[in-house]
């Protein structure tokens, strides 16, 4: 038996600010959206074209407060051909929140708080 990674879901507070992030920051596009009926939820899945692995976004109508990531020590990482262009546009949106040198990566903070790892190709 098999297991294939198919999504990540992270819930948000404001669905279209967060499609725009994930749009300028990693270059995701939106790949299919479903609404429910009675307009209590959203569920965005966006993607690459390179990969079948999916980030799921879903904005609830009456989750009132931000969600409690804890210690957010949980992260997506994303690798990138060009570290020092990706690194430029990150540092030019302001959304680097952590950076180690030693070890040659840095992440990124989404506008609800999520970490994402930026890792150079190897």
């Amino acid at each position: 038996m098999k297991f294939r990674p198919v999504h990540e879901n992270y819930n948000v507070r404001d669905l279209d600010r967060s499609i725009k992030f994930y749009y300028e920051a990693p270059g995701l596009k939106e790949k299919r959206r479903i609404n429910a009926e009675d307009g209590s939820f959203v569920i965005v899945y966006l993607g690459s074209d390179d990969v079948d692995f999916l980030l799921e976004l879903t904005w609830l109508k009456d989750f009132g407060r931000d969600y409690d990531l804890g210690d957010n020590e949980f992260h997506l990482a994303f690798e990138t051909e060009d570290f020092a262009k990706a690194h430029a546009l990150h540092e030019s949106i302001g959304c680097i929140c952590y950076e180690n040198p030693a070890m040659g990566i840095y992440f990124i903070s989404d506008p609800d708080g999520y970490w994402l790892e930026i890792v150079p190709a190897r």
